[in-house]
């Protein structure tokens, strides 16, 4: 498959994942009861750590479905620094993702989710050097003031906070931040500003949640006193669910799909471990609630909610949901007058769900057209329908923004479906849609948001809604639905989607890294798409000092919404090397529009976009290549083969089983994406032909795998293992042990200042035993740790040569980084005959 086969394959596996999104709740009466005996449970536990991923799903779905509790989870991180097994997006563009997966799984073990303004920068082997990279007192204020408004009776830490060095920076800092804000949470003059929106809180306790793993092995934990510990079996099986707890929580962790995790439930006695770290000890070490009221005497005014949904859940009639509706309009309105507004806001959404649910009130708001540009009319479809014997009548129809439309009281009768269109005027200074903690400028390790209110909200902050006034037996209730867009897919039925408020137009340049090895100047196209009909305008592209661009701006015509068109101009670089960040925008009736749009599609999530600065990396290099033909073998998914194309290589990104000796004759280069071996399974059947194909001449370069599973039995002609090592910081100074060497030298000679500029991470997963045959070319090492020497390993194979890197190119080409590119011609080229 050639590169430009690769990229359509991109798009089309792009489009064939659009998603089926999100679902209106529909709740069985199973659902309904259950949510009913939750309505009477008035305790709340959060559970505390790093990143997506950390959270022990049994224990959320523990505390959420057989507790009761309102339970969630509070990962300091979206995980922006990790990688990614679908698809090529990483940082940012990864948090987005990973933030969609934990909204997902939450919604399947019954959590709530939370995060601060930390940017998920990387590895990083100590909490010091977290917290360095962190605003640690920013991180520390989101977390106070996440707690204040959640107001958690106990917190569960992940992990523990008096081991610094034996895990991830990120874990020890999680726990180390939690211990020291239980102590200030309830303190009037700390943070004080937060107080405008939320008000003090003091947890009764905080645990840590101790597992084998902390301990050193399961042999140690089993014969360890566990005596003082919390403990209680979460191998609990709901039959109303028709699953164990387990099966649930394992239903929760598969949706962490970019991360590989999923899982397979498990059934039978389970029991979880929790250390009390703060707050006075419970005498029933199976119950952390114990001595905590979780019932409504816990609010003045609350016996009598209690007593009255106590009966609801007795009487209530699963073949007949709404006959508990006249008793839960009672409960409705005793919670409106509750003084506790903490509580009274949660259980009022909570009991309105359940008033929907009994009466089977489906309501929905539904664009004619998934996006529509600010100042612009949008049209919107209504849908009302009660399918029960409740009387009730839709009294009135509120929207944001507001509609002209007018509206005139109507009863809902049982089963007769009522539909109204109504007319959105959008403001023209709308917001755009999309994750507001990327709409500010942030730091390495923070995230910038300006808006306190908005501090721990988990998704992308939508404002285009409407409020159904449904009014049943003489009490009024808004019940308010996003409006969304809905189509019929004639393979997948009904499929919906986000709506998104998008500019009049973006731009993106098509390269983000271009790179300039000689001073003739080079074509750069940029992409223009329209978020209305007729949009007329002009391209710009600007550059730097040096830099030259022809013709300063293009004008340009696209006639239909959603229609694209491309412009190309020239660009010249100067004489000396030089590395600069190009931009693109347009003026539209007089309008600057400088966003490039990124949407993010997956099954799994609901579709997201993304907006940011349209730019690319300009890169005048210093580098030599050769002509080799390079045959690519993707892993996990990165985008190395396009980098390589820009720099002049001819690409052809090859499946595994086009993996045979006669097609591998037409290159000499066989390059293997990042962790094909943990997961490709075909590469077990191809791998002596990849080995014969070194041996015979040619070049191998395989990149990072993980430790654990391996699809193939030798990862390398001669034996090489993998371990954990790694070099996170990115500046480390590479020591050459083997300065000769042909890869140091030819046909670019590397320096010192060839890893100047890296970016998160220098590498990853090193060997750390390898055959004597191998030669290692660098050493580096993070501070105060011995060195890592594994990272490039080269070995001669026959007339070949066979390379194993666990450096971050991965990482670094697309920063178009200059050193990561020489170095990496230098390993194409090995095979090169020199003079």
């Amino acid at each position: 498959m050639g590169l430009k086969k690769y990229c359509l394959f991109l798009y089309l596996l792009l489009l064939s994942s659009t998603l089926l999104a999100q679902q209106p709740q529909k709740p069985s009466s199973v659902e309904i009861y259950h949510q009913i005996q939750k309505l009477n449970f008035l305790g709340s536990v959060l559970y505390v750590a790093a990143h997506p991923d950390d959270e022990n799903t049994r224990l959320i779905s523990y505390m959420a479905n057989h507790v009761k509790a309102r339970t969630g989870y509070l990962s300091i991180t979206r995980g922006d620094g990790g990688q990614n097994l679908i698809g090529t997006e990483l940082r940012e563009l990864l948090g987005v993702i990973r933030t969609q997966e934990l909204i997902e799984a939450r919604k399947i073990d019954g959590g709530e989710q939370f995060f601060t303004r930390a940017n998920d920068f990387g590895f990083s082997k100590v909490p010091d050097e977290t917290l360095k990279i962190w605003n640690k007192n920013q991180v520390l204020e989101d977390m106070v003031y996440i707690i204040r408004k959640f107001k958690p009776d106990v917190i569960i830490n992940r992990f523990d906070h008096r081991s610094p060095g034996t895990t991830h920076g990120h874990h020890t800092s999680s726990a180390m931040l939690s211990i020291e804000l239980y102590d200030v949470v309830n303190d009037s003059s700390i943070y004080p500003e937060q107080l405008k929106y939320t008000s003090i809180w003091q947890p009764k306790r905080l645990f840590f949640n101790t597992s084998w793993w902390f301990y050193g092995g399961k042999d140690k934990f089993d014969k360890a006193d566990k005596s003082k510990l919390n403990n209680f079996d979460m191998g609990v099986y709901y039959p109303t669910f028709g699953k164990s707890n387990q099966e649930i929580a394992a239903l929760s962790r598969s949706r962490h799909q970019s991360q590989g995790f999923g899982s397979t439930g498990s059934r039978g006695d389970e029991i979880e471990y929790l250390e009390l770290i703060k707050g006075e000890a419970a005498k029933d070490n199976k119950n952390i609630f114990e001595g905590i009221d979780t019932s409504w005497n816990r609010v003045k005014g609350g016996a009598s909610i209690g007593s009255l949904i106590t009966q609801i859940e007795k009487d209530f009639d699963f073949k007949n949901p709404s006959a508990s509706i006249p008793k839960l309009i009672e409960a409705y309105s005793l919670i409106q007058k509750l003084d506790d507004e903490h509580w009274k806001k949660i259980k009022t959404e909570e009991i309105k769900k359940i008033i929907a649910g009994c009466a089977g009130l489906f309501l929905e708001a539904v664009a004619d057209s998934q996006s529509s540009t600010p100042g612009s009319t949008l049209k919107v479809k209504l849908e009302a329908i009660n399918r029960s014997s409740q009387k009730m009548v839709l009294n009135g129809i509120n929207s944001k923004p507001a509609s002209m439309t007018t509206f005139s009281i109507t009863p809902l009768e049982n089963n007769r479906p009522y539909f109204v269109e109504m007319e959105l005027i959008l403001d023209k200074n709308q917001a755009y849609t999309a994750p507001y903690w990327l709409k500010e400028q942030g730091t390495v390790g923070m995230y910038a948001v300006s808006n306190q209110e908005n501090i721990g909200i988990p998704d992308i902050i939508r404002t285009i809604s409407v409020t159904f006034m449904v009014e049943i037996n003489g009490v009024v209730i808004p019940f308010e639905r996003e409006v969304i867009y809905k189509f019929n897919d004639e393979v997948k039925g009904e499929v919906y989607k986000p709506f998104d408020v998008v500019p009049v137009a973006t731009s993106s340049i098509l390269d983000k890294v271009k790179i300039f090895n000689s001073d003739k100047s080079k074509t750069v196209g940029v992409k223009i798409k329209a978020g209305k009909d007729n949009v007329i305008g002009n391209a710009f592209l600007t550059t730097a000092q040096g830099w030259k661009v022809s013709p300063e701006s293009i004008p340009f015509q696209i006639n239909k919404k959603g229609g694209e068109t491309t412009v190309y101009f020239e660009v010249t670089p100067p004489k000396n090397s030089s590395e600069i960040t190009a931009s693109s925008y347009m003026v539209v009736d007089d309008e600057k529009l400088d966003k490039e749009q990124i949407n993010i599609q997956y099954e799994h999530i609901a579709q997201q976009q993304v907006l940011v600065n349209s730019e690319a990396k300009f890169n005048k290099l210093d580098i030599v290549t050769t002509n080799e033909k390079i045959a690519y073998i993707m892993g996990a998914g990165d985008e190395i083969p396009l980098y390589l194309t820009q720099m002049g290589y001819e690409v052809s990104v090859i499946k595994p089983e086009e993996i045979t000796t006669e097609n591998l004759t037409n290159f000499q280069v066989v390059i293997l994406g990042i962790r094909a071996y943990n997961t490709v399974e075909e590469l077990a059947f191809k791998q002596q032909i990849l080995f014969d194909f070194v041996k015979n001449g040619n070049t191998m370069i395989v990149q990072y795998n993980t430790t654990g599973k391996f699809t193939v039995k030798e990862l390398a002609p001669f034996p090489l293992k993998i371990s954990r090592d790694r070099v996170t910081e990115e500046d480390a100074e590479v020591r050459f042990l083997a300065p000769n060497h042909k890869i140091l030298n030819f046909p670019n000679k590397i320096t010192s200042d060839d890893f100047k500029g890296w970016v998160q991470e220098q590498g990853l997963y090193y060997p750390n035993e390898w055959d004597a045959t191998f030669t290692a070319i660098l050493s580096s090492n993070d501070k105060d740790e011995k060195p890592k020497n594994g990272g490039l390993l080269v070995a001669q194979y026959g007339k070949g040569y066979y390379i194993y890197t666990g450096l971050s190119f991965f990482r670094e080409l697309p920063a178009g980084v200059a050193g990561a590119y020489r170095l990496f011609a230098n390993m194409i080229s090995i095979g090169t005959k020199t003079n």
